[in-house]
């Protein structure tokens, strides 16, 4: 008998958003967003369960159509990892996994990947992906985050400005050329035990000023593991980022 913890995931999807109201329906080649994640995320090996946490009963009616599972949590509650620690106060599970909700082409090795960084090291209670920037012009949007490492692989700073500084270099488009930049891939792994602590942590200065919650982790000293991926995904943000995740989807399923 396996002695592998439960791990669960968990998609946050809401449906308020400023920029694409009603984001988790859109339509994406005939499914819903929502469907497409859920979807994707049940193919990932090491997930036991997943679970659509919504604030919506729209959402909540979608997903239970397609078959999904899915948990009504409070519209009062404002970041994914909340929503995660939502879902984590009652349901079973050793491990839960923030998968964000807006990204309908993530590869299930990335959240194996992300899994694994909690079932190698038992110290470690949240861990994360990066990827390696490439493109100067990812290096200044303050849409992209950044983060920076030690040795150790742990995070030590996530930013929406690029970091580090390269001083002495008056032109940012050779930075990638002097350094290693990362960029944070927003899906989490977490032990359940801090996320019962992450549910009552105050919003953290740090994470008002840069708008990023995993800053609040940092703030209060727990340890953030990253691993590097070769993998990306598109978040969904506009409509110019629909068009662009249909014709990626046009283009595996005619190639398949």
């Amino acid at each position: 008998m396996s002695d592998k913890p439960m791990v669960v995931g968990v998609i946050p999807s809401r449906y308020a958003s400023q920029r694409l109201p009603a984001k988790p329906l859109v339509d994406l080649l005939g499914k819903p967003m929502v469907q497409r994640v859920y979807e994707q995320a049940k193919k990932a090996r090491l997930l036991d369960r997943v679970v659509v946490a919504t604030d919506d009963t729209r959402i909540e009616k979608c997903v239970r159509r397609f078959g999904g599972e899915v948990m009504l949590t409070s519209p009062d509650i404002h970041s994914g990892s909340d929503r995660v620690a939502a879902v984590a106060s009652q349901v079973n599970g050793s491990i839960f996994v923030n998968i964000q909700g807006d990204e309908p082409l993530i590869a299930p090795e990335m959240i194996d990947q992300a899994v694994r960084l909690l079932l190698e090291d038992a110290l470690i209670h949240v861990g994360t992906l990066v990827k390696k920037i490439n493109a100067a012009a990812d290096l200044m949007n303050p849409n992209v985050v950044k983060v920076v490492l030690n040795h150790h692989m742990h995070a030590l700073y996530f930013s929406r400005a690029p970091i580090p500084y390269i001083r002495g270099e008056a032109n940012t488009a050779r930075w990638l050329e002097t350094h290693t930049f990362y960029k944070h891939i927003g899906l989490y792994a977490f032990r359940r035990e801090f996320l019962m602590q992450y549910a009552h942590m105050p919003a953290s200065q740090l994470e008002k000023a840069e708008k990023l919650e995993q800053l609040r982790i940092l703030e209060a000293g727990t340890i953030i593991k990253t691993g590097i991926t070769k993998f990306d995904s598109i978040p969904i943000d506009t409509r110019e980022d629909i068009e662009r995740v249909i014709t990626i989807l046009q283009q595996t399923i005619s190639s398949s």
